[in-house]
């Protein structure tokens, strides 16, 4: 009988449960470990924007995350120290720590590290847009000097310090790199010279499977010990003995983009999209429940900078009305037009992707009710970004990584509020601020924000040490239920 029938089966006896495969590894003491994600990065150099919350295991930051958001030193002795003004940060270095190819870690490569990530062009330039200087003190102190103050500083700390060429991925970390076949996966091997409590899990192979399908299939087969799944096709593991599915709450906002020609250029049409979403409606129809309505760019796991009360509510009446006042008119065959131009448009999203092909296509539903057509397209990762488009942005520590780029282009007050939260590291002021974001994208949103996904995760029951964590957008292997891999330990 094939493996699908047998899942079948399963869920059909929804009552039963079947034993569960023995480890993708094959290793029967739990030191091996198979994890699939959909995806592969570009490159493993952190200054190229690999792990950009930390994570790295090939690489250590100065701090690192902690499931509960805060930080803690690794490669620094203590946290960062400001200066009074908030524009200069001393680090102090530990003098015990090598990375893999024998060299010794000092200031020197810290600086190499950051120096990079402000040459021009460098992709994490418009990140780390504060930082103005970096300078080594002396051999086991880094100071970092600010063009302003910024609030968020410490957390972009976690960038991975490496050593050797930028091919070469030399780190610090728990674990080393044994191979990489791009395309297919990555194999780490424990680091036996990390100078912290060395990986009980010695070799981690991360399979690269962008497909929805095939990753849960791959985990059906007893291919995987952990994996990573649009919650429709996580939940039914739940029913397997040895299994386990958890959900994350996350940061990662799901939105599709608007033009700035033809009909989305309109902003009654832009409201009038918003208005038509039914946001509960889409999680059930899209994320199989496993989400959180949102409307607003501002992820509610980020409360303390949350409007109360902002949101834009389902109102099919009010954007029908919106857009006849506007002038787009309901033809015979139920879109609408202005003129020459037609309430048409096609909205991109990535190919292979479950969860924006359901999204989009839940989008594409509600506008249809207000007389829109909307076509989905899927996209190839390699392929040109195009507006219209499904989008992922947020970031679980703080608002502005995310939002700044992706709002600021707009101008207007939304571009003054991001600029006042720049300017101040108040809490109380920034929040003000977001605030005041989140009010004028209420009255005049450029986008339709849809909804916030859990993250869902199928893992094997083999190890201890899962710790939750607030997710990002991504799914790849240094964060959301990998990201404390190197502390796991078998049962």
């Amino acid at each position: 009988m094939s493996s699908a029938a047998v899942f079948t089966i399963v869920l059909a006896l929804a009552s039963c449960t079947a034993d569960a495969t023995p480890p993708a590894s094959g290793d029967p003491a739990g030191t091996s470990l198979v994890i699939g994600v959909a995806d592969e990065p570009a490159s493993l150099d952190p200054v190229l924007g690999y792990a950009p919350l930390g994570a790295a295991q090939i690489f250590d930051g100065l701090v690192e995350h902690q499931a509960a958001g805060t930080l803690r030193p690794v490669l620094a002795t203590a946290l960062p120290q400001p200066s009074s003004d908030g524009r200069s940060w001393t680090v102090d270095l530990r003098d015990d720590v090598s990375f893999t190819d024998g060299s010794a870690l000092d200031a020197a490569a810290v600086v190499a590290t950051y120096r990079r990530v402000l040459e021009p062009g460098a992709p994490l330039r418009d990140r780390f847009w504060m930082l103005g200087a970096v300078t080594a003190v002396d051999q086991d102190t880094v100071r970092f000097d600010l063009k302003q103050a910024c609030a968020y500083f410490p957390d972009l700390l976690v960038l991975g310090i490496r050593a050797g060429t930028p091919d070469a991925p030399v780190g610090t970390g728990p674990y080393k790199v044994a191979d990489w076949q791009r395309g297919k996966r990555l194999v780490l091997t424990a680091n036996k010279a990390y100078f912290g409590t060395r990986p009980a899990i010695t070799t981690v192979t991360v399979e690269f499977l962008p497909d929805d399908e095939v990753r849960a299939q791959r985990m059906r087969d007893g291919k995987l010990d952990g994996v990573g799944l649009p919650a429709r096709l996580a939940a039914p593991f739940a029913a397997i003995d040895g299994l386990t599915v958890v959900e994350h709450s996350s940061a990662d906002l799901r939105a599709v983009t608007f033009s700035d020609r033809g009909p989305t250029a309109d902003p009654a049409v832009r409201l009038a999209l918003n208005l038509a979403v039914d946001r509960q409606a889409v999680i059930g129809s899209a994320l199989a429940g496993e989400g959180t309505p949102v409307s607003l760019p501002m992820p509610p796991a980020l409360a303390e900078f949350t409007e109360p009360g902002a949101r834009i509510d389902y109102d099919l009446v009010r954007a029908q009305f919106l857009l006849d006042a506007a002038g787009w008119v309901l033809g015979s065959d139920g879109v609408r037009a202005k003129g020459p131009t037609r309430a048409s448009f096609t909205i991109g999203y990535p190919v292979a992707d479950v969860v924006s092909r359901d999204l989009v296509a839940a989008f594409a539903a509600a506008a249809k009710r207000i007389g829109i057509a909307v076509t989905a397209r899927p996209t190839a990762l390699t392929e040109p970004l195009v507006d219209p488009r499904l989008i992922a942005f947020g970031d679980p520590f703080d608002p502005d990584p995310a939002l700044y780029p992706v709002l600021h282009p707009a101008g207007g007050d939304l571009a003054k509020a991001l600029d006042a939260e720049r300017a101040t590291t108040d809490p109380a002021q920034r929040a003000v601020a977001f605030r005041a974001l989140q009010r004028a994208y209420q009255a005049a949103p450029t986008m339709a924000v849809l909804v916030a996904p859990r993250h869902s995760y199928v893992m094997r029951q083999n190890w201890n040490g899962y710790q939750p964590v607030v997710d990002a957008t991504g799914t790849d292997h240094t964060w959301g239920a990998w990201w404390n891999l190197s502390s796991w330990t078998p049962r």
